[in-house]
C-alpha cells in the first residue's frame, strides 16, 4: 500500500472555492439552532449564478 500515495498527497488541496459562497458572508445566526443566515444580496447572487449555470 505504500506505493499509492496520490490520495494522501492531494487531500490538502481544496476542491471548491468557498470564498464566494452565499453562506460566506453571514448576516445573522439563528438563536437556538445556530444556523448561519446569509445576507439578501448574497442569496440573490447565488440564485442568479444557479439560474445562469443550469444545464
Amino acid at each position: 500500500m505504500g506505493e499509492n500515495r496520490y490520495k494522501e498527497k492531494n487531500m490538502s488541496m481544496p476542491l471548491e472555492n468557498h470564498k464566494t459562497a452565499a453562506w460566506a458572508n453571514i448576516e445573522n445566526v439563528k438563536k437556538n439552532s445556530r444556523v448561519p443566515l446569509p445576507s439578501t444580496f448574497e442569496v440573490e447572487n447565488a440564485k442568479e449564478w444557479v439560474d445562469n449555470n443550469q444545464k
